[in-house]
């Protein structure tokens, strides 16, 4: 069996974090961030719809930690969706290859990484879908054909209150945003 290549997350192995952290890895740097409520509402709303039009168990994972080609990146999104057939690694973890999407909730302390950070790297990687919930701004934006130099071809932008389609492989999965809740509902 041939070894997986280094991980940003390998300096992490054995570490226990504080529950309802987020902990991801951006330049080489450790960084801790708690997670708004904003976020947590958005993410209890669309995983079930997804999982549910998927009809697959372990389809989409939320804040689990994904081995990118990078030893400077480790991103734990809020959420992705694996596609089938995808298989871990033999550190237990999925890598950058096997998923379909990968959706992030944005929050003010966020902003610069899932903006400008993670879609480079995302789109670098060929990660086929890449959605930006802002909920600042109450508008969803999928980012499709990812390209080598880190962009993509094309954005769509969907208000909350419309169904968000994500054109997966094959198969469209919507989401009805409806029950997301813009940052400014919450102050």
């Amino acid at each position: 069996m041939a070894m997986d290549a280094p991980s940003a997350w390998d300096v992490l192995d054995g570490v226990d974090f504080p529950r309802g952290y987020r902990v991801e890895i951006t330049d080489g740097k450790i960084i801790m961030t708690p997670r708004s409520e904003y976020q947590w509402d958005v993410i209890i709303e669309a995983a079930p719809q997804i999982e549910q039009q998927l009809a697959r168990r372990g389809a989409t994972l939320s804040n689990v930690m994904i081995d990118f080609p990078s030893s400077q990146y480790g991103y734990a999104p809020d959420l992705a969706i694996v596609a089938p057939g995808a298989e871990r690694n033999s550190r237990g973890r999925f890598e950058w290859h096997s998923l379909e999407a990968v959706i992030e909730v944005v929050s003010r302390s966020s902003r610069d990484n899932d903006f400008a950070k993670k879609f480079h790297l995302y789109a670098e990687c060929g990660i086929p879908l890449y959605v930006v919930i802002d909920p600042e701004d109450g508008v969803c934006t999928v980012h499709r054909g990812p390209t080598g130099t880190g962009t993509y071809e094309d954005a769509t932008k969907t208000p909350f209150g419309q169904d968000l389609v994500l054109p997966l492989q094959g198969r469209d999965i919507t989401i009805t945003t409806d029950g997301f809740p813009k940052a400014g509902d919450l102050d």
